[in-house]
């Protein structure tokens, strides 16, 4: 039948659909999870315990023997984004209440909703897009970018815009699954390759388990408004990236803008930071509901974009094409002593 393949050609489809499907047993089902209980109550809503797996099995897949090329790509990358996103919910909060907006188009918008959206990269798509418009060290840069992923980095960029103030052992609880992952990873190839495959098997069960919170009428508010979102993270985060990806960087600016994405496991955010700080709780629904359709126009958009930079100023480029010829050339015409070099 073909299913996956039918899947895949949705942008995030692995994410996006079992969300979707979430929220339909969420809104015309709602105790269905209580009324069988056991195993089938754990799987509709078991979002911690699942995302906690996932953290370890992407912690478990990241290689410590990462070049300081790519270091410094990523972090350049990583750490301007993260930046980005906290001066981004530094601005948003002197216009936004603390319980979101309630009235008029921008219902449902949220501080939360602001950072979590654009604080994650789509780091699997990046890695796509580089492989084929960027350098090997560039698509490289995925390893930091897994950092991204879940709710710790928006717990600290919430820290960052002074908007939230978690404890300690919170902020650790948050990143131990995603270390121990790490180090176990590290310590043998072995392990690294038998957790790896867990990343994309949990997609789908973690993102069910998100939609039984969700129900069509949030989703229904927030569509246009979640794609104004995502538009902005393409906008104001592509910008900077680009920026920084040519001038702190020294590439050409499409790693940047293949980091002008929300990642899907940005929408698992919202509601991990309501259940740490109950002072998010309002507001989380709309938050998880605008950042799902954030994903899906950011993984729509950004592709093109992407291809379209690296025709006009990276490595499809006219000027850079010829480069690579003249180069290809010179190494191709050898030169011996005492011979003669061509004439121009």
């Amino acid at each position: 039948m073909n299913i996956k393949s039918r899947i895949d050609r949705i942008p995030g489809g692995m994410m996006i659909l079992p969300l979707f499907l979430g929220a339909c047993l969420n809104t015309f089902a709602p105790g269905t999870g209580k009324f069988f209980g056991s195993f089938t109550n754990g799987l509709i809503t078991g979002t911690l315990p699942i995302l906690s797996v996932w953290f370890f099995c992407i912690g478990a897949s990241i290689s410590l023997k990462a070049t300081p090329l790519v270091l410094r790509k990523s972090g350049v990358l990583v750490s301007v984004k993260i930046i980005t996103a906290a001066l981004a919910g530094v601005v948003a909060s002197f216009f936004i209440p603390a319980d979101g907006v309630t009235t008029g188009f921008l219902t449902g918008l949220s501080v939360l909703a602001i950072i979590a959206a654009m604080n994650d990269t789509n780091g699997g798509m990046y890695m796509a897009l580089m492989q084929q418009y960027g350098t090997k060290e560039e698509a490289g840069a995925f390893c930091l970018m897994c950092l991204e992923s879940g709710p710790f980095m928006t717990m600290v960029t919430l820290g960052i815009a002074g908007l939230a103030a978690f404890p300690w052992q919170t902020m650790v609880g948050a990143l131990l699954p995603f270390l121990i992952g790490f180090a176990l990873g590290n310590l043998d190839k072995d392990l690294r390759a038998f957790f790896s495959q867990g990343v994309s098997v949990m997609v789908p069960f973690f993102a069910f388990a998100l939609g039984n919170n969700l129900n069509f009428t949030v989703i229904a508010n927030t569509g246009l408004l979640g794609v104004a979102l995502g538009l902005s993270v393409m906008v104001v985060t592509g910008s900077v990236l680009v920026l920084a990806d040519i001038f702190l960087a020294k590439g050409n600016g499409t790693a940047g803008i293949g980091a002008a994405s929300t990642a899907g496991a940005a929408v698992t955010v919202p509601p991990i930071i309501a259940s740490i700080e109950p002072s998010f709780a309002s507001v989380a629904p709309s938050a998880t509901a605008l950042v799902a359709t954030s994903v899906v126009v950011t993984s729509l958009l950004t592709p093109i974009l992407t291809a379209w930079w690296a025709r006009r100023f990276g490595v499809l480029s006219p000027a850079y094409l010829a480069k690579q010829k003249a180069e290809a050339e010179a190494q191709a015409t050898p030169v011996f002593p005492g011979s003669v070099a061509p004439a121009e």
